[in-house]
């Protein structure tokens, strides 16, 4: 496949990882956000496989190394793209814009509704100003005292997405390689009773002298089958994706932060989520244009309704995170008796010298049960920090999520 992108990519990795390690990071970019295998890369895939390259080297390096590294890598591959192929040339005496130089990369450079959401922020604090500083303009301040609520909340909201997003990447890597421990132990158990059903076959083909649809026979044959190709699937998935994960991300014990859901939802104002803030500055606005028209002009009535709608969504996001933080929750206390119970079984079968199919059955069922506490205890540590992100927090405060959920 001809892909001169990919493979400046795969050498500028190489550089630093080996030709071996950067595939792998490639090839799991590839498979971590669902592109096609065989897809040309663009300037899109290199900035992503370059966040990853950046992950992966601020724990290491530090982040101003890290920084560094990805600054020089976007100008570099800036002047890759401008050495490619010429475009057909233009006719005399037409000007052609300059190609502008690559942004320099800081951390969220790249977070474009981020940096809009500031702009926007910036913009709605000007102007406030600016109505304040005219007296012509005084009739608006409140208006746009509203406008620059809504834009500090989504500001917030952007920026507790952001974190969020962390989050949720982090957790996808925990749980990959959680999953990744759950097929070793499947791996485990299917080679022992591949190899058990082989030895019972030969003990039950001993004294027959013809193997017939209704014999004894036909079932273990079918057992066995079913077996050795859940046994090659099992095993073709370890082969792709575990050497695309750090199965240590997975060694501390699920678990869920100590937190009181009547508590949260007193704290979520649904009066300072972004939407309801619009709606309220539109109403504002619409009450100023209206002036001694009042409630009769339609625009107040528009104004209104759009404000008791923006309220009532609010309120069913805030109440709907609320039930999906508290499922996942009794979900998990239900599996973290289970799962004690199973891992003093383990231990217990362990200390008794259990035979080997007895002891994997009993460890992969164990592991499957903590990919699941793993799981429910991830999305509900992410309806929590949702809940701190819809409209609560004090004004001006960028920090929407606690401390425990980062």
């Amino acid at each position: 496949m001809n892909d001169p992108v990919r493979d400046w990519l795969r050498q500028l990795l190489a550089s630093e990882l080996g030709h071996r390690q950067g595939d792998q990071m490639i090839q799991a970019a590839i498979v971590g956000r669902g592109w096609p295998a065989m897809q040309p890369f663009g300037p899109r895939e290199v900035v992503a496989v370059l966040q990853d390259m950046y992950a992966a080297l601020r724990p290491q390096l530090g982040e101003a190394r890290a920084d560094k590294w990805v600054e020089s890598a976007t100008q570099a591959f800036a002047d890759f793209m401008q050495s490619g192929p010429a475009t057909a040339p233009t006719p005399e005496g037409s000007t052609q814009e300059p190609v502008r130089p690559a942004v320099p990369w800081g951390r969220r450079a790249h977070d474009l509704p981020l940096l809009l959401a500031r702009v926007h922020f910036e913009t709605a604090q000007r102007s406030l100003d600016a109505v304040r500083v005219t007296p012509e303009l005084s009739g608006l301040e409140r208006a746009a005292g509203w406008d620059l609520q809504a834009a500090q909340a989504e500001l917030r909201r952007w920026e507790a997405e952001d974190r969020l997003s962390n989050l949720r990447a982090e957790h996808a890597r925990v749980e990959m390689a959680e999953q990744v421990r759950s097929a070793r132990a499947q791996e485990q158990l299917l080679d022992l009773t591949v190899r058990e059903l082989e030895d019972d076959l030969k003990t039950v083909r001993a004294p027959l002298l013809g193997d017939v649809p209704g014999g004894s026979i036909h079932p273990l044959r079918m057992q066995l089958s079913h077996n050795r190709l859940m046994l090659t699937q099992t095993r073709s998935f370890l082969e792709v994706f575990a050497p695309l994960v750090d199965e240590h991300g997975a060694d501390a014990m699920p678990e869920i932060p100590a937190f009181d859901l009547s508590a949260r939802l007193q704290a979520v104002n649904v009066q300072r989520h972004p939407n309801v803030l619009r709606a309220r500055h539109a109403l504002n606005y619409a009450e100023w244009q209206a002036g001694a028209q009042g409630q009769a002009d339609p625009r107040m009535r528009e104004a209104q309704a759009g404000l008791a709608r923006a309220e009532a969504e609010a309120q069913q996001v805030v109440q709907d995170t609320l039930n999906t933080a508290r499922q996942h929750y009794d979900l998990f206390r239900e599996l973290q008796g289970r799962f004690t119970d199973l891992e003093r079984r383990v231990n217990q079968l362990r200390q008794f010298a259990a035979d080997p199919l007895t002891y994997a059955r009993a460890q992969f069922e164990a592991q499957q049960v903590r990919g699941a506490l793993r799981l429910h205890s991830h999305r509900l540590v992410e309806a929590l920090g949702l809940l701190d992100a819809l409209g609560s927090g004090d004004a001006g405060s960028a920090d929407v999520l606690p401390v425990e959920l980062l």
